[in-house]
């Protein structure tokens, strides 16, 4: 009949309108999901040949991928030879400095106060400060320097030893360094200076981003990035 007829419409016309409810309770969520996903930062892997090659070994200015931090080791602040591979599987924020500095390492290390306070109970955060001048940098002078920007043992690292060595490192792994303009011999009376930057290594040794360690806008977004870094 014709009301039978209609029952049946209406049936049908009821589960297809429950089918796509159910769809539409599914998809919606996945979706938004997705789409959250996709507008999260994503920290890039940094390699020498996108860097201003200035702070870069000639010999690796053109490398493109896989480039990793080289082992290293130097003594800290209270006397402890560290090795590279005690820090590793750990995220590090590294710079350079000197303990005599009066230009912008003060405000560098201010910032990186903040990066330690931010992440002071966080084991698996570490601070590496390399000097550019270990003849006047002693054991002692860093020792004194760290007590003085509060440095928390075992967490942030003041790290002086074989000159050629360190700049070989920030000119090899960092690229903190660069060659100082003849008239003016730059940080410390060498022939490089160090740049004002922080740089963030992630627990495989490769570098993830590079910070204005004088700008504390671009500090918090460091400090953001670690987060995003260790959710990875």
């Amino acid at each position: 009949s014709y009301s039978s007829e209609v029952y049946i419409f209406e049936g049908l016309f009821m589960k297809r309108v429950i089918f796509v409810f159910v769809i539409l309770l599914i998809a919606i969520p996945i979706a938004y999901y997705y789409l959250m996903e996709s507008n999260k930062k994503k920290l890039p892997i940094i390699n020498p040949s996108e860097l201003v090659p200035d702070v870069v070994d000639p010999e690796l200015r053109n490398k493109a991928s896989g480039h990793k931090i080289q082992d290293f080791e130097f003594v800290n602040q209270n006397g402890d030879l560290i090795k590279s591979k005690e820090l590793e599987g750990k995220i590090w924020v590294v710079e350079y400095f000197f303990a005599t500095c009066k230009g912008i390492c003060p405000i560098m290390n201010k910032q990186m106060q903040r990066v330690q306070s931010a992440y002071s109970d966080d084991n698996e955060i570490k601070i590496l400060s390399f000097t550019v001048d270990p003849i006047n940098d002693s054991i002692e002078a860093l020792k004194k320097y760290a007590e003085s920007h509060e440095a928390i043992n075992g967490k942030w690292h003041f790290f002086t030893g074989n000159k050629t060595k360190l700049y070989g490192l920030a000119r090899q792994s960092f690229f903190l360094l660069k060659p100082a303009e003849a008239k003016n011999l730059g940080d410390a009376g060498g022939d490089f200076i160090h740049t004002n930057n922080f740089v963030l290594i992630d627990p495989q040794k490769r570098i993830r981003g590079y910070y204005d360690g004088t700008n504390p806008d671009e500090v918090d977004e460091l400090i953001a990035d670690i987060g995003i870094l260790k959710a990875e």
